[in-house]
């Protein structure tokens, strides 16, 4: 879904009985973007999704993190509710106002092998920033 894709990185790191995510991208758009992928990750294989069913998410919020926990929360909400994992995200940002677009399925046991429920986004070792370089960067455990 989107053109970003290929220049956002994610990963995930070790905190106590929860779970990290942390990305780098060249855009605010993009690392929200590679967030919600880590985000998936912690489910699923997030190449696994179709993307069969889209869905609008909007956030608002005062600062970059508390917008990327509003996001996550959003994401987490819709996967509980829907009961779906999502595999393709596009973010719009305007100033600190976020409309996005994502995509994915109904959660299929067998073929997701769902690895643990995400029970929402921290506050914890949250931090979005600018590097010098021009990346944006940033991360954000999530309770499970």
């Amino acid at each position: 879904m989107s053109a970003r894709e290929e220049t956002r990185t994610w990963e995930h790191f070790e905190h106590e009985a929860d779970i990290g995510l942390r990305a780098q991208a060249p855009s605010r758009e993009a690392l929200f973007e590679a967030m919600a992928a880590a985000l998936t990750a912690v489910v699923t294989e997030p190449s696994l999704v179709r993307p069969e069913k889209e869905l609008s998410i909007h956030c608002e919020a005062p600062d970059d993190a508390l917008l990327l926990v509003d996001w996550l929360n959003a994401l987490i909400y819709e996967m509980a509710t829907q009961g779906m994992v999502f595999g393709a995200w596009r973010v719009d940002l305007d100033g600190q106002r976020l409309d996005a677009r994502v995509c994915g399925e109904a959660v299929d046991r067998e073929r997701h092998q769902p690895a643990v429920e995400i029970k929402g986004a921290t506050y914890t070792a949250l931090a979005v920033e600018k590097l010098p370089g021009g990346d944006w960067a940033g991360q954000c455990v999530v309770d499970v």
